[in-house]
């Protein structure tokens, strides 16, 4: 795989502004905005601020811009209007950055420089946050998947005249000395999480006919071998031997091979037991025999968005050496209609000993799901978190604005949510009651795959739930946030990322 190069980001920080980049981009409020023009106006053209604040003509409103050409030793100075909700600082500080990168990038310019001087209420012990909070939303914004276009179609061929080429310079400065170390391990960090996102992003937005199985299982056989940490792939032959018999029911339709992969990194001594992170690998669902409609089927590349999140994990945290053990397995198979394809009514016994009639064969992840839950949960792991693009009825329920979560332990529910709500990718708890499981009775086998259309994500849910024993368990149903369908700041078109930096930030706080 052609991996974007987030080592192509230079970034820095400092007492004082540099002279050598093309923007200071000064992101304020509201509130502080007026006394902020004037402390700022000798560094530019006889009060140009001061003038700019009293004609209204920026008022540092949540989400305004104002770009300001000549004056200061910097030739261009970005203005950013900041929500003065303290409540939602992380998100806003994150917002502000990706939109002052896309202001700059539609320039096509390639160096600037936070000024933190000019942000108020920000003492030596809050600076490393906040830097970190702008590095993220300057880095998801500066993603871009353009593998396959030609040079001079790139978004990226910038004309700063700084000599940087497709180098990006992103600077901080007004840091005392004092916190200029924090800073820099603030920064150090965030490119790595930031390298793990970017990597999901580019696996599920490859295209289905280079990312199959094989794909996916020789890009965590690499990245184990660069990180350190082990892999181990099974093939059809060890799958049938062993008995996955839910998984290979999915895969027997395609000519593409299926594999487990799985991962484990050892951080911690080999006596502390593991948190088992599994995700969803369909690497393309055509939705089997039950045929998906063919309107947006292109976008079903991104049915193994869980496991691109659990591979981009594995390599993050064994990059930034946490003191933690953790199982990652991703089931890996492609969907297809064929004359070797499952037909809906089939019964297959999975790898539980539990048998499994097939009512519709594009309710194909949680099959592949049994069979990798039951596997990991030999292992007597902690906990168990598996991610899933799994059901169209959790865009219904929560549109794309938040993954859907339910367990069977409301702790691990609840340290999720918190991590989710630390990095911006919200999740919201729904319930899983006993009663849901009662729709997936089956009059001819031990259960069905599906439990109709009522409660689908729960339902769903419930019938992993059968797969993880008494150990804590949590699902994160990733259908609606895996995806974006429109770019906004932060965000481009296609691929999220979402699931990495939960992840991290929910191991990192264990």
């Amino acid at each position: 795989m052609k991996k974007q190069k987030i080592s192509q980001i230079t970034c820095s920080c400092a007492s004082e502004l540099p002279q050598d980049v093309a923007c200071q981009i000064v992101i304020t409020d509201e509130k502080h905005w007026p006394e902020l023009a004037g402390e700022l106006s000798p560094r530019s053209d006889a009060g140009m601020l001061q003038q700019v604040s009293d004609d209204g003509e920026f008022n540092a409103k949540a989400g305004e811009t104002l770009l300001l050409h000549g004056g200061g030793e910097i030739p261009r100075l970005l203005l950013i209007g900041l929500s003065a909700q303290t409540a939602a600082a992380a998100e806003q500080y994150r917002a502000a950055a990706a939109l002052a990168v896309q202001q700059l990038r539609q320039r096509k310019l390639t160096s600037w420089v936070f000024d933190l001087s000019a942000i108020v209420n920000v003492g030596d012990g809050d600076v490393a946050t906040v830097v970190d909070w702008l590095l993220d939303g300057a880095l998801l914004e500066l993603y871009r998947f353009e593998h396959y276009k030609s040079a001079d179609l790139k978004s990226d061929k910038s004309e700063s005249g700084n000599g940087n080429g497709d180098e990006i310079v992103c600077a901080f400065a007004g840091i005392s000395a004092d916190a200029l170390v924090a800073v820099e391990d603030a920064i150090t960090r965030r490119k790595i999480i930031s390298d793990g996102v970017w990597l999901a992003r580019d696996l599920v937005n490859q295209p289905g006919n280079v990312k199959v199985p094989t794909y996916l299982a020789q890009t965590a056989w690499d990245l184990a071998k660069q990180y350190n940490f082990n892999c181990t792939l099974l093939g059809p032959a060890e799958l049938q031997r062993q008995g996955f018999g839910a998984l290979l029911a999915v895969a027997q339709g395609s000519i593409c091979e299926p594999r487990l992969i799985a991962m484990e990194y050892c951080g911690a001594g080999e006596d502390q037991p593991a948190v088992a992170l599994v995700g969803k690998g369909v690497t393309f669902d055509s939705g089997g025999i039950s045929l998906k409609p063919g309107e947006g089927m292109d976008q079903m590349k991104m049915d193994m968005a869980g496991g691109a999140a659990v591979l981009a994990t594995m390599a993050t945290i064994a990059r930034l050496q946490l003191p933690i053990n953790v199982i990652g397995v991703v089931p890996a198979v492609e969907n297809m209609p064929s004359d070797r394809a499952t037909r809906p009514g089939d019964i297959v016994t999975s790898l539980s000993g539990q048998t499994i009639e097939i009512l519709n064969t594009d309710a194909e992840g949680r099959l592949i799901l049994a069979d990798a839950l039951t596997w990991v949960a030999k292992k007597q792991p902690q906990v168990i978190i598996d991610l899933a693009t799994l059901t169209g009825a959790c865009i219904i329920a929560l549109g794309h604005h938040a993954s859907a979560v339910l367990g069977n332990d409301d702790r691990l529910v609840e340290q999720l949510r918190q991590a989710g709500d630390s990095v911006g990718e919200r999740v919201w708890q729904l319930p899983l009651f006993a009663e849901y499981a009662k729709q997936l009775k089956s009059e001819v086998a031990d259960m069905k795959n599906i439990g109709g259309r009522p409660a689908g994500t729960i339902t769903a849910a419930a019938f992993l739930q059968k797969f993880v024993a008494e150990i804590p368990w949590a699902h994160l149903d990733i259908a609606g946030t895996a995806w974006a369908d429109k770019g906004k700041p932060g965000q481009p078109c296609g691929a999220t990322g979402v699931g990495v930096r939960l992840l991290v930030d929910y191991l990192q706080g264990r």
